[in-house]
This record gives structure tokens, sequence and C-alpha cells, in this order.
């Protein structure tokens, strides 16, 4: 009976101190959901150039290291994949720009 008891309280201290910890780790994964990627500058596709938007539909959008990225199919993302540094790069320079 004493074993039941100890195993009781034992059980209720975990639960009652991992409790408050389990909502400050969702708490941290809201946070980064509730942060915004940089948009993207462009009217264009970063791989191609085409508009996006055309003849190709609506444009395949992600998310890649905190910038949205917009390419004008989802084909375009085995290239990007590639060498996506050259790609950031085109865009921060995009960024750069002042716009019209």
């Amino acid at each position: 009976m004493k074993a039941l008891k100890v195993l009781t309280v034992a059980v209720l201290t975990t639960a009652f101190l991992a409790g408050p910890l389990t909502l400050l780790a969702g708490d941290a994964k809201s946070d980064k959901k509730a942060e915004k990627p940089k948009p993207y500058p462009l009217k264009t596709c970063i791989v191609t150039d085409e508009k996006l938007g055309g003849d190709m539909g609506d444009p395949y959008v992600f998310t890649h290291e905190e910038r949205e990225v917009k390419l004008c199919c989802k084909s375009c993302l085995k290239d990007f994949k590639k060498a996506p540094a050259k790609f950031i790069k085109k865009i921060e320079e995009a960024e750069k720009k002042p716009k019209k």
C-alpha cells in the first residue's frame, strides 16, 4: 500500500512539473509559425524569368530559409534546389533595387 502511495505521488509530481514545460515548447513552435517569411519582391520566376501567373497557372510558392520564393511551376524547384544560393542572391539584388 505504501509503495502505491509513493508511486502515485511520483507520477503526480512528474505530471505537475512536465505540464508547464510542454506549454513552453508549444509556444516556441507557434512563435516560429507567427513569423512571416520575407515577401518575394519579383513578378517573375527566379529560375526562368517568366511572368508569374502566366501560361503556367498559379505560381508555386514555398519558403526557403525564412524567405518566400515563387516559381512559375513546381518543376522549377529541381533547378532551384541545385543552386539555391545563386537564386537567393538574385532575390536579394532585386530587393535592393528601388521600386518604381
